[in-house]
């Protein structure tokens, strides 16, 4: 792999700590969820950041499908990540995503096309493969 670019971010303290990337863009305090056996708290935790991470990536490979195939997005497109944690049957912590694509004013056929590429080259996507269950929703206007 040719480095494009590299981010570097530390957590310090676990689910109930504080994560700082090196720019400090990022500076948040981390809860642990109440489904986790935490308070709750008034900060994020691992499955916030990385549900907006992969939503605002997985609408960039939308738009670079799109952009390649000549294909007009509307402003309005979004990607939200819904991530979930459980356990497996072995008793192992697993995630799990849904990933609920708006694509305003493109017809089904061509939605669905520009999402399956899209997960075909997320980086995310890519990641993932193999080891977490993916769902992928196409919403357009009704």
């Amino acid at each position: 792999m040719k480095k494009l670019y590299e981010a570097s971010s530390t957590a310090v303290g676990g689910r109930n700590g504080h994560v700082t990337s090196e720019d400090k863009k990022i500076d948040l305090e981390l809860s642990t969820p109440k489904g986790l056996g935490g308070e709750g708290g008034k900060g994020t935790n691992p499955e916030q950041l990385f549900g907006s991470a992969y939503a605002a990536c997985f609408g960039s490979a939308i738009q670079l499908v799109a952009k390649n195939e000549k294909i007009e997005l509307s402003e309005e497109l979004s990607v939200t990540a819904n991530i979930e944690i459980g356990k497996t049957k072995e008793g192992n912590l697993q995630l799990r995503a849904t990933l609920d694509c708006y694509l305003p004013g493109i017809d089904v056929e061509t939605g669905e096309a520009l999402v399956n590429k899209a997960h075909e080259v997320c980086p995310y996507s890519r990641a993932t493969r193999d080891n977490i269950t993916v769902t992928l929703n196409l919403l357009l206007d009704e």
